[in-house]
């Protein structure tokens, strides 16, 4: 399987992954890390797509997406931390230090696609976007599951060992949990 992935401008790749079946559902679209709870509340139905097609057509793309041919079966949520308000903002997630990181926080793989490599394809261009974005550190927040299976509702963070065979090192433990399992703070250095 040889899988592209690229910059997150494409509005219809986006629907597919992260879209509701009925456009008038406020489904997460992942900007409930984006946003500020008070926007996040206030962005309901179709203006919550109208939000990321906004997104996708700035410069900096909101993430990346991974396609096999034209088909999009992948994202990987990443940004700069300080446009992640509730990360940047959290006081369950520490800052390590005042590097300007950006924040791998969410992967989706579409269904039929899982266990086909797309979750590391998706980290490595997460990473190569922000590297080449200049961002000098790119910081995970999994669950560390020691093995243990995770709900697929909760699997959106990661696992502690998908950020290891990326690379990543584990810098910090959290006050967060997701899905009954600590989180724990990865980080990438890039420069």
């Amino acid at each position: 399987m040889t899988l592209d992935v690229r910059p997150a401008h494409d509005f219809d790749g986006m629907a597919t992954l992260l879209g509701p079946q009925n456009p008038q559902s406020s489904v997460c679209w992942c900007l409930s890390w984006r946003l500020s709870s008070k926007e996040n509340r206030e962005l309901m139905g179709t203006a919550r797509a109208d939000k990321v097609r906004e997104l996708c057509a700035r410069e900096l793309a909101p993430g990346v997406l991974a396609y096999l041919g034209d088909e999009p079966v992948g994202w990987a949520g990443i940004a700069p931390r300080s446009e992640l308000h509730p990360i940047e903002h959290s006081r369950r997630i520490p800052h390590i230090d005042d590097l300007p990181a950006w924040s791998l926080w969410c992967i989706r793989v579409r269904p039929g696609f899982r266990k086909q490599g797309v979750t590391q394809a998706l980290i490595r261009g997460a990473v190569d976007y922000a590297r080449g974005r200049g961002a000098p550190v790119v910081e995970g927040y999994p669950v560390d599951n020691d093995g243990e299976r995770v709900d697929q509702t909760m699997a959106f963070v990661g696992t502690r060992s998908m950020f290891e065979r990326a690379g990543f090192t584990k810098a910090a433990d959290t006050d967060s949990v997701s899905g009954g399992f600590p989180r724990i703070v990865m980080r990438k250095m890039l420069a």
